[in-house]
């Protein structure tokens, strides 16, 4: 079930997940129980205040990890709605773990909860998400496999 969660083809280019961005994130998911869940480390390439990561980029993590929830199922969603909650900063150069628990499915929309914590200590949290994710426009998809046919085995097509 896992390769559903990764992109293993040859496009990989994505600023989340893709492994061949050199200015991405590279994540990684996988399944732990009913939660799927990724680590990452971010440098200071992706500061916003000194010593701090950039909101942005802990909305992506979170994006991201919601995201997952539809191709677990085998469906590549898009974002419909992402309400985000901060607690506190998140600092440069620590694990930090994203985690997203599927809350409703239905035919046309997934619902999700994400929570982005400090690997070591999961009592400390950075930021909290809720999301809505809808089917890829049947228009795009096609297009998006005719421009990357490589991306058609990601995509179960």
């Amino acid at each position: 079930m896992s390769d559903r969660l990764n992109d293993n083809s040859t496009y990989q280019r994505c600023f989340a997940c893709g492994q061949q961005n050199p200015f991405g994130l590279k994540l990684r998911f996988r399944h732990e129980g009913d939660l799927i869940v990724s680590e990452c480390m971010p440098g200071p390439e992706y500061a916003g205040f000194p010593g701090v990561v950039h909101g942005g980029i802990i909305a992506t993590l979170l994006d991201e990890s919601l995201s997952r929830l539809g191709a677990a199922q085998g469906r590549w969603l898009m974002t419909a709605r992402l309400e985000l909650r901060y607690r506190q900063a998140a600092p440069l150069g620590e694990l930090l773990r994203v985690e997203s628990r599927l809350t409703d499915s239905r035919s046309r929309l997934v619902r999700g909860e994400a929570v982005v914590r400090l690997a070591d200590e999961p009592g400390t949290v950075y930021a909290e998400a809720s999301g809505t994710f809808m089917p890829l426009p049947e228009d795009y998809l096609r297009h998006m496999i005719e421009a990357h046919p490589e991306l058609s085995s990601f995509f179960n097509l």
